[in-house]
């Protein structure tokens, strides 16, 4: 019982969380467009900055993302999420106040720095936590339900943006981002992972008071570990095969997914002349397609079809509805391809179930920290490919008319993942050890 009220506060925490991230995603292409090119419908600087924070947020959360795992691993998942819930709120709260060209700037550059931290941290801590609490034969559905929850604040984010104007869609955001952090930290339980690190730092202080220098030389070694470095990554890549293939799935996964959303917003603005309220249409609709999926769809599916077919064919839709955006001849057509998202969201949650069983029950938060980190450099170098060919097809000087070619190159960017994840087998799980002792059995 106490397991299902943990899961239920954490559903409810990302719930508000992402409805807050949300709700100013229809709203923040518009506001951009008005600050740097106001009347216009293409704006080529829009789009560069636009990829330049990308760029330097996926930076940023490549090396912090395994460093935030590994933290929660110790610390614990609680604690950690403190950190970038509260500061998610301070860039929304700035354009709460005003959307004028030098509120905007300070935005931008407090939004770019804060993302570092914050960009998919929630989400990697949250599977943690499930993967705490959740026996393995279950994780799947779990995983699918979180992101059903995720999804479901999609819808309710954006449809909330129809219906409000464009200081209170900020002014709201902010406000739910704050309620969601008090939320989190009055009523969030510990996970059992964290009880019993609890349990194992009280009885270490006890033995503390018998020898108090080995157990600072002890704390010393303990907090160093934390650190995760570049052999730490490459050890737990090597650990198994399922998991370095996983691995290569998330990244190019990662890298059309982010190319597709990059560009996507300004290819409508700029060939239907997609607003505010078209926007926020087309991702409710794709929000409750992710909905049904991954809470209804993907419980029955997985324990009968395996994660590892699932996931092909998330990929395989995914990438057809990706091609689909591209080659839009009609302003119905991307809502059209915006369902075939029914069938496109099982990727990431198969992922990361199949990786949460590569390894022992005291490594969950490194190793979605890992999958994290990859995604986010997949977010990093997507911007330096997409955001160029966005700018140049949307604009006069195109070597050929297809506005869509970079949002068509994302696709194929996924091609190559559901290609690679169709050589994931099923292996027995080996989380009952853990992934260094394994590496050192495995390594002559």
């Amino acid at each position: 019982m106490e397991k299902i009220s943990g899961l239920g506060h954490l559903f409810m925490t990302v719930f508000l969380y992402n409805f807050s991230i949300f709700m100013v995603i229809p709203a923040i292409t518009d506001v951009t467009m008005s600050a740097l090119c106001p009347g216009e419908d293409e704006c080529s600087l829009a789009i560069y900055l636009t990829g330049i924070q990308q760029a330097i947020m996926g930076l940023g959360t490549l090396v912090m993302m395994p460093l935030i795992g590994n933290l929660s691993d110790t610390y614990g998942r609680k604690s950690m999420l403190t950190v970038p819930m509260c500061l998610t709120i301070i860039p929304l709260a700035i354009l709460a106040c005003s959307r004028e060209k030098s509120y905007f700037y300070a935005y931008f550059v407090l939004k770019t720095l804060i993302s570092m931290v914050c960009e998919g941290s929630v989400h990697c801590l949250a599977l943690a936590y499930v993967a705490d609490n959740v026996p393995e034969n279950q994780r799947a559905s779990v995983f699918g339900i979180l992101s059903g929850i995720s999804s479901s604040a999609f819808v309710c984010g954006n449809l909330s943006t129809r219906f409000l104007s464009t200081p209170s869609t900020f002014q709201v955001s902010a406000s739910v981002a704050a309620i969601a952090t008090v939320y989190m930290r009055v009523l969030l339980p510990e996970s059992m992972a964290d009880e019993i690190r609890r349990n194992t730092k009280e009885e270490e202080v006890s033995i503390s008071l018998l020898d108090e220098d080995r157990n600072s030389r002890k704390n010393q070694v303990r907090v160093f570990k934390t650190m995760p470095s570049f052999d730490d990554t490459v050890s737990l890549l090597r650990s198994s095969l399922t998991f370095s293939q996983a691995a290569i799935v998330a990244f190019f996964t990662s890298l059309g997914d982010v190319g597709l959303h990059a560009a996507l917003l300004y290819y409508l603005k700029a060939k239907f002349h997609f607003s505010k309220d078209q926007f926020a249409d087309l991702m409710v609709i794709n929000g409750i397609s992710g909905t049904v999926s991954q809470m209804v769809l993907m419980p029955i599916l997985a324990p009968t079809i395996g994660e590892e077919k699932l996931l092909s064919m998330g990929l395989f839709f995914n990438c057809t509805h990706i091609l689909l955006y591209s080659i839009a001849w009609a302003p119905w057509v991307p809502y059209a391809s915006a369902m075939i998202s029914l069938l496109a969201v099982f990727a990431h949650p198969c992922i990361r179930s199949i990786v949460s069983k590569q390894v022992g029950p005291s490594e969950q938060g490194k190793a979605q920290g890992c999958i994290s980190g990859l995604c986010s450099f997949a977010n990093a170098v997507s911007p330096f490919a997409f955001s160029p060919l966005t700018a140049l097809f949307l604009s006069a000087n195109a070597p050929f008319h297809f506005p869509g070619f970079s949002i068509a190159c994302a696709g194929f960017a996924v091609m190559i993942a559901f290609v690679q994840s169709i050589m994931i087998r099923a292996v027995h799980p080996i989380s009952s050890f853990k992934v260094r002792n394994y590496s050192c059995v495995a390594e002559p």
